[in-house]
């Protein structure tokens, strides 16, 4: 399962969603059937680490990342390299559409989508709330893990 992560700016929710995902793989050994990547739906944050406040609450919840992290948008090839497409919330939904405009195999899912709500990943860029955020994410990614695979 190839799965990529996008929110607005790559530096926050996206990649808070990969390194979780990525710990919760590597704790059940299914690292082998899953690859795990984040974009951007926007070119403001291209080529920036992830934001300070976003890697302080990875660290605090014991989740590893990678420094070497930067920011990319999605693109249309993305489309064919990955198995699901996963926004966190309707604005990224919104805004894909301008970089990828049709979704045939209906790769494209807001993360909450998962836990059966469909709601927002508040973004903490405005919020400030990085624990909701973490929290929010880590649900949607154990609801991927649990449900059904492919």
């Amino acid at each position: 399962m190839k799965i990529l992560f996008i929110c607005h700016g790559n530096i926050c929710r996206s990649p808070m969603a990969e390194f979780i995902l990525k710990a919760l793989v590597k704790a059940k050994g299914l690292e082998e059937f899953y690859y795990i990547e984040s974009a951007a739906v926007s070119t403001e944050a291209v080529g920036e680490p992830i934001y300070p406040p976003a890697k302080r609450s990875l660290s605090q919840h014991g989740v590893w990342f990678s420094n070497e992290k930067r920011a990319r948008q999605v693109t249309r090839e993305d489309y064919d390299r990955f198995d699901r497409l996963i926004c966190m919330d309707t604005s990224n939904l919104r805004l894909i559409k301008r970089i990828i405009p049709d979704d045939p195999k209906k790769k494209i899912h807001l993360l909450m989508s998962y836990t059966g709500t469909g709601r927002d990943v508040a973004d903490p860029w405005y919020t400030g709330d990085f624990e909701t955020t973490f929290q929010d994410i880590l649900q949607g990614c154990e609801a991927i893990i649990q449900g059904p695979q492919g």
